[in-house]
């Protein structure tokens, strides 16, 4: 794999794979993670950082069709968590993704028993 040279074209095809196919191997979850990370932030100029050119991207790409994929969304949030500094749009993708996810998740519900 360390052969292999990673474009956005790349990146926008793994993505759209995601979405497209529905029995993947886990294997392409922590590919399709690492390869995205490791072009957006460490790849790509500016180095470290998610300027708004690479955020608009990413956002797009990201949110093509139906809306992020749980992968998707994952990234998005991982790309913030690595780069240095990264530009609001995709900081607040990432965020809006994750609320929603936090909000439409199950509630544990107490009960209270009186005796």
């Amino acid at each position: 794999m360390h052969e292999v040279v990673l474009t956005r074209d790349i990146i926008d095809v793994l993505v759209a794979l995601d979405r497209a196919v529905a029995d993947k191997s886990p294997l392409f979850a922590d590919v399709l993670l690492a390869f995205s990370v490791d072009f957006s932030v460490w790849e790509s100029r500016p180095t470290g950082r998610i300027d708004r050119d690479k955020a608009h991207w990413l956002v797009t790409t990201l949110s093509a069709g139906d809306g992020p994929t749980p992968l998707a969304q994952k990234i998005a949030f991982e790309v913030v968590r690595e780069a240095e500094s990264c530009d609001e749009a995709l900081v607040s993708f990432a965020l809006r993704k994750a609320d929603a996810r936090i909000s439409t998740a199950p509630v544990a519900q107490r009960v209270v028993l009186a005796s």
